[in-house]
């Protein structure tokens, strides 16, 4: 029961798993953040460039 116990705690397959997620789940959040700040930036840049087209007469 003991040498059992002892592979079991010894073993790190599990772990590497869990870090590969976390790391995973790192990058998804940095991607998510920076496409949301870009997001707004290119909104408020098309947004000046079509104020200063000018307008077409109906």
């Amino acid at each position: 029961m003991k040498a059992g116990l002892m592979k079991f705690w010894k073993e790190e397959d599990g772990a590497t798993a869990i870090e590969y997620g976390l790391i995973a789940g790192l990058i998804a959040v940095a991607i998510i953040g920076t496409l949301t700040l870009l997001g707004t930036g290119l909104d408020e840049m098309f947004g000046k460039v079509i104020d200063e087209l000018p307008t077409t007469p109906a």
